[in-house]
């Protein structure tokens, strides 16, 4: 039941993500969440996340920005990075995950999603079939509505690692 809010990878963070072997592998588009997913709840892009964007447009990937924020915040972060973005997203609708593809020219077998959220960003990219990364929250500052939904991705979380032990313990 609750497998449809499990990501097909959670690691620690967006810059961990080996986009290298993501494109060797023949991804060609990232969509992102933008706040605790690439930087702090409300901040502009920073150095960390324009050296990302630089590199992921090197390797010939195509990048947007989905978020349910209003445009002011989106657009204030997307001036450093300079990508697609949808704004007012309606995530965990899949309308824009697919509107995105559209945009990007993907398609559900080469996009990834990365986001913080997995009621919202994982949710809504495994309804459109999307390959899904689950990253953890750059900050804990958070508004009271995502902080009461941390409690309950912890439930999830609690369930979604331990079918990855499972899943371990049947390849050795």
């Amino acid at each position: 039941m609750l497998e449809k809010f499990y990501p097909q990878e959670y690691l620690d963070s967006t810059y961990a993500i080996d986009f290298d072997r993501m494109y060797a592998e023949g991804y060609r588009g990232v969509i992102f969440d933008i706040d605790n997913t690439l930087v702090p709840h409300g901040a502009p892009a920073d150095e960390r996340a324009e050296k990302l964007f630089s590199h992921l447009k090197e390797l010939g990937f195509g990048c947007m920005l989905l978020s349910n924020n209003k445009e002011p915040r989106v657009k204030m972060f997307n001036d450093a990075v300079q990508v697609s973005y949808i704004y007012k997203a309606g995530k965990p609708s899949v309308k824009n995950y697919i509107r995105a593809m559209e945009l990007l020219g993907t398609n559900r077998e080469n996009t990834l999603f990365v986001g913080d959220q997995i009621f919202t960003d994982i949710y809504g990219a495994n309804r459109a079939g999307i390959r899904t990364i689950l990253v953890k929250p750059i900050h804990p500052k958070e508004e009271i509505q995502i902080v009461l939904k941390r409690y309950l991705e912890k439930i999830v979380l609690f369930f979604y690692h331990h079918k990855q032990k499972e899943l371990e313990g049947v390849k050795k």
